[in-house]
């Protein structure tokens, strides 16, 4: 999996969420481990890992569940 800055982040239902803004890699490995979705205001950056990942092309990433599931998870 390969995700670029700048690309596109989309939920599940297809709701534009922001872009890639960082990229966090392992540092023995190079692997992604996270990155983070800059977010307009007053939208909240959002901290994802891969495991939130569904499918990644090189202009967008589609996330494997919806804008009101993630809002919730960030409030915990």
């Amino acid at each position: 999996m390969e995700i670029e800055y700048g690309a596109e982040v989309v939920d599940k239902k297809g709701k534009v969420l922001g872009t890639v803004d960082h990229i966090v890699r392992n540092t023995w490995s190079g692997e992604l481990s996270k990155f983070m979705v800059r977010r307009q205001a007053p939208g909240r950056d959002l901290f994802l890992s891969t495991e939130d990942v569904l499918e990644v092309t090189k202009t967008r990433i589609t996330l494997s569940a919806s804008s009101e599931e993630l809002n919730q998870e960030s409030k915990r």
